[in-house]
């Protein structure tokens, strides 16, 4: 279990991340969803695309011998780009009264049982909040 939580705390252990906060404290806990950037390898492709062009055109390589590497070289940056099917990346998000924030990058094959233990969290939250407007009325 990540999370372990009590009726007045809430502990979070992931690796070597670990935090603890009153219930009080937790203004939001989520997870958030980023998309993966694919600046590299785009980079790669158009450096790669421009020194085919200037061979092309500027070079007196008559035979073409720049297209068998060039070809290549797209060949590895296409099985890279497509080899890993991970295109997001998850993070747990905390932020508390005091205006700090916490963000851990956890494994994709964790999520689901993180984003179960924040619904348990939120589930009880809000009949925490429930229970305390009733007793004020």
């Amino acid at each position: 279990m990540f999370f372990t939580i009590t009726h007045d705390q809430v502990h979070f252990h992931y690796g070597s991340k670990s935090w603890q906060y009153s219930s009080n404290e937790i203004v939001e806990l989520g997870l958030l969803k980023k998309k993966k950037s694919y600046l590299l390898e785009n980079g790669i492709f158009i450096a790669i695309t421009a020194i085919a062009y200037y061979c092309m055109v500027f070079s007196d390589v008559m035979e073409l011998y720049y297209i068998v590497p060039t070809l290549l070289c797209y060949t590895i940056i296409i099985i890279y780009r497509f080899h890993g099917n991970i295109d997001s990346e998850y993070y747990v998000i905390v932020k508390d009264v005091y205006q700090n924030e916490i963000r851990v990058k956890i494994k994709n094959l964790d999520r689901p049982l993180i984003g179960k233990q924040i619904d348990l969290y939120l589930d009880q939250e809000f009949d925490r909040n429930l229970q305390l407007q009733k007793s004020n009325t």
